[in-house]
């Protein structure tokens, strides 16, 4: 079962934009926050955007006045824009959902952004 689908990301050049879509299944229930984590190859997972379910947002300090997350409660759908795009962008991105109960347990399959220079 897959309970959060990804698209939108890309190749693009340094100062390019990019939109990325999470589809949440309607199955998911529960649901505190969504985000958007990225991975670069050695590096840790880290969380880039995130939007409570009563809409208040907060992001890492590497993507504030560049990326903006952002969400569709009638599409079940979150998305982030990401402008200003940087060559340390690039990575692997990936959309979760936070359960108040269960913490940060479903994911997306990921989707790689690269940011060339």
């Amino acid at each position: 079962q897959v309970q959060l689908v990804e698209s939108g990301g890309g190749l693009v050049q340094a100062g390019g934009s990019l939109r990325l879509s999470c589809a949440a299944s309607r199955s998911i229930f529960s649901i505190n926050a969504m985000g958007w984590y990225r991975q670069a190859p050695g590096k840790q997972r880290e969380l880039v955007a995130a939007i409570t379910s009563g809409g208040s947002t907060n992001y890492a300090d590497s993507v504030k006045g560049r990326f903006t997350i952002s969400r569709d409660n009638a599409k079940n759908t979150v998305y982030l824009q990401m402008n200003s795009l940087k060559p340390e962008d690039t990575a692997v991105y990936y959309c979760a959902a936070k359960s108040s109960a269960l913490g940060w347990y479903y994911w997306g399959q990921g989707t790689q952004v690269t940011v060339s220079s």
